[in-house]
């Protein structure tokens, strides 16, 4: 499970003869509260910015082709 972008979620690969890509839902919710009372320096940022408020897919791809290009 990586970190989502676009739709949220946790994104994984179920490799099971052909491999399956796979979407599961959580409460989301929660886990941002969990990430909030931890010590992370930035945990209240990440949980606003990555857990319930994923980047776009097309603003992650930007992100991609520009580190592409240096």
């Amino acid at each position: 499970v990586g970190m989502p972008f676009g739709e949220p979620g946790a994104y994984w690969l179920l490799l099971d003869g052909a491999p399956y890509h796979r979407r599961t839902t959580y409460d989301l919710a929660a886990a941002a509260a969990r990430i909030r009372a931890t010590a992370y320096p930035q945990a209240a940022e990440f949980a606003d910015g990555h857990v319930l408020n994923p980047p776009t897919a097309e603003s992650m791809r930007d992100t991609f082709e520009k580190a592409a290009i240096r």
